[in-house]
């Protein structure tokens, strides 16, 4: 994962509230291999009307939703498809557990903000349309002058900020690791089991 200590960027404006996963990526998108290539099927239904509110948006790397983004089943694919569009964060009042999880795994930055604190992230848009999430400094803003704080856990935060996967987490701790197994003496010697 790459870090993401922040974002500058454009925002994009989706105000539905329970957008689900199988609405963010189609199941019939579900059979790739790969964690790329899902950005061209994000709202693949909504997106033949040209009329939906993510056109009037190109190029926008956050995304601003209603409440409960990403409710529905387990799908991984819907952090990839935000992220491979050109999301970087999603920020809503509130996200599904399972969706959460996914995207911070990803690289996604979910950040929840209530409902009064979205209104007044919208009002400055509409003049400039441009948002700074600081994910180290748990801070949105906006040039005029707003700035809004949020809250991360710890964890999400480090995740987030310094690019973490699991993987990586572990590797941090590899000069302790190697410590312990050299250190470690082994109950048996497995080498005397018969195959």
């Amino acid at each position: 994962m790459r870090p993401l200590p922040s974002v500058t960027g454009s925002a994009a404006v989706l105000d539905r509230a329970d957008i689900d996963t199988d609405q963010i990526i189609p199941k019939q998108f579900l059979k790739r291999i790969e964690r790329t290539g899902y950005g061209q099927f994000l709202f693949f239904d909504w997106m033949k009307d040209a009329a939906f509110e993510l056109h009037r948006y190109p190029g926008a790397s956050i995304l601003i939703a209603g409440p409960n983004f990403g409710c529905g089943s387990s799908r991984e694919h819907a952090a990839w498809a935000l992220e491979d569009y050109g999301f970087d964060v999603v920020i809503a009042p509130s996200f599904g557990d399972i969706f959460r999880t996914n995207a911070v795994n990803s690289g996604l930055a979910p950040i929840a903000v209530p409902a009064d604190v979205i209104a007044r992230l919208r009002e400055p848009l509409a003049a400039r349309n441009e948002l700074t999430v600081d994910l180290e400094a748990l801070t949105i803003s906006h040039p005029d002058g707003l700035q809004l704080q949020f809250e991360l856990d710890a964890y999400t935060q480090e995740t987030l900020v310094h690019g973490l996967d699991d993987i990586a987490r572990t590797l941090r701790r590899e000069p302790e690791i190697a410590e312990y197994e050299a250190s470690y003496t082994a109950r048996f010697d497995t080498r005397l089991l018969s195959a």
